[in-house]
């Protein structure tokens, strides 16, 4: 996870509210069974003594946002009337989870929540295309159709030479209308630095839209069969295709972090380490480069006023001139000071055991 979104969580004052819940709005009854898991989140994090004024910046967060499409999850940060973060989670945590505390709660953030890569969608026949930008951000900067010649584009029956003419122009002109489109998904993919791009629509079209593409923009389309232009049938499945894509991404991108931890951890020039003290080390050091985190369950760590200031003895950070440590959970503390570095942020689950639940790759040795 990209967390250079997240910087205002480090330069502002705890304590803070930190929600991640199930908005799914895929059934008749579903305003009502949000109504109802908000009001139980808003219990919890009352008990746990956050003040009104956070309450109810999350409460006018939750009943004034745009209900999702479908299965979804929620993300909410929140500290004194000011949301931090709301964010959509691309599949809801398996419970909801609520906390108080003096520093933000991002780790599901990073499991449920990581942003998709820039990517470009063109749904596309023989007269143009839709297409749809998206951006690092996950936030659509542009949506736009590339409309060719619509005369000729059907290629006539028969023979002679008026009809080779006539079939050899309608060539001429799909073949111009495919250049059109491929100009413009080039240019948004480059514009975005987009790493997927989504080709869609009329089979020979795909093909001929593929062909027309340059080099370094079709290594990274993808090809699905569904999607008509403008809004029709298919558009439904359309989107669950393009989240597919999106997921195995994710996955891809996780996959390739954790191989080059355990490719840098085998060797010899120390540009991985894990467990508490090493990790804790190298965030104080801004020598974290990825962060990541496992299962570290409820261990704890010491640490100082300032987010980089983590270690995990009294000792450690007085030697640091830190009078007065204190003590936080690990799940806080480490990834807030990632955060701070600049450093991202992989949660890897059980895909990897990490001594004492966190791990990282380095900048330098």
């Amino acid at each position: 996870m990209d967390t250079a979104r997240l910087r205002e969580l480090v330069t502002t004052d705890g304590p803070f509210a930190s929600v991640y819940f199930e908005d799914s709005h895929d059934t008749q009854d579903a305003a009502k069974q949000l109504d109802l898991r908000w009001r139980e989140l808003r219990e919890d994090l009352a008990g746990q003594g956050t003040d009104e004024r956070t309450l109810n910046a999350l409460e006018t967060a939750i009943r004034d946002g745009e209900p999702p499409v479908g299965r979804s999850g929620r993300a909410l940060v929140a500290a004194g009337d000011r949301v931090l973060v709301d964010q959509e989670l691309d599949e809801p945590p398996a419970t909801p989870v609520s906390r108080r505390s003096d520093l933000p709660y991002v780790l599901p953030l990073a499991e449920h929540g990581e942003l998709p890569p820039a990517h470009v969608v063109a749904v596309v026949d023989h007269t143009g295309a839709d297409i749809t930008t998206v951006d690092q951000q996950g936030q659509v900067v542009d949506e736009h159709t590339t409309q060719g010649s619509e005369h000729p584009v059907h290629k006539v029956r028969g023979g002679g030479f008026a009809h080779r003419d006539m079939q050899a122009h309608t060539e001429e002109t799909v073949r111009h209308n495919i250049d059109l489109v491929a100009e413009d998904v080039a240019k948004a993919a480059r514009a975005t630095g987009a790493t997927l791009v989504v080709v869609a629509g009329e089979l020979q079209a795909r093909k001929a839209l593929q062909e027309a593409l340059p080099e370094q923009v079709r290594q990274h389309v993808r090809e699905v069969g569904s999607g008509g232009r403008h809004t029709g049938a298919g558009n439904d499945q359309l989107r669950e295709q393009v989240a597919e894509l999106l997921a195995e991404d994710k996955h891809r991108r996780r996959a390739e972090e954790i191989e080059r931890f355990r490719d840098a951890l085998g060797q010899r020039t120390g540009l991985a380490v894990q467990g508490l003290e090493a990790t804790t080390t190298a965030l104080r050091e801004g020598n974290v480069e990825t962060l990541l985190v496992g299962r570290p369950g409820e261990a704890e760590v010491v640490t100082g006023p300032e987010p980089t200031q983590v270690g995990v003895s009294e000792d450690e950070l007085k030697a640091f001139g830190v009078p007065y440590p204190g003590r936080r959970r690990a799940d806080e503390a480490l990834p807030v000071a990632a955060i701070a570095t600049r450093a991202r942020i992989v949660h890897v689950g059980d895909e990897l055991d990490l001594t004492e639940g966190f791990g990282a790759i380095l900048r330098h040795d």
